[in-house]
């Protein structure tokens, strides 16, 4: 019967000869953690003026509530004060949402500004890591081919 080749000795040179290039999982990672901790923060920012926002808006709604409770001399001057209460709530409603909206468009931007550089750095970083794969795989090709020359 014929023996069959062992080629396990074989396949272990070869895929010794592969190099992994573990820094480019490290710079991989640090890049996305940066883009994260870019992404938290405009999270961040966000909320917290749409929390300024929102404690103004109702520390301004509670002052306007407390002047219409006062006790008025005059059954119409009650109707004058809910009239205004209901007018400034109106503007400050319209104004309060201007700054929401103006929160939004900001995040908004931002947000895209933030995902056009990711995609630039992460085809950069590709493109890179491409190169160096292929130059690497052609040396090792190579190599296989003067060793199984001999």
């Amino acid at each position: 019967m014929t023996k069959t080749p062992d080629f396990t000795k074989v396949f272990q040179d070869v895929l010794a000869s592969f190099p992994v290039d573990a820094s480019a999982f490290q710079n991989a990672f640090r890049t996305q953690a940066a883009f994260g901790e870019k992404f938290s923060k405009v999270a961040l920012e966000a909320a917290e003026k749409s929390t300024e926002i929102s404690a103004s808006w109702a520390k301004d709604t509670f002052t306007r509530l407390g002047d219409i409770t006062r006790a008025k001399t005059d059954p119409a001057d009650y109707t004058k004060a809910v009239t205004d209460f209901a007018s400034k709530s109106a503007e400050l409603a319209a104004e309060n949402l201007a700054a929401f909206a103006e929160v939004a468009k900001k995040v908004q931007m931002e947000t895209v500004e933030l995902m056009l550089a990711a995609g630039k750095e992460a085809s950069e970083d590709a493109t890179a890591a491409v190169k160096k794969a292929t130059a690497d795989v052609q040396s090792v090709a190579k190599k296989a081919t003067a060793t199984a020359a001999k």
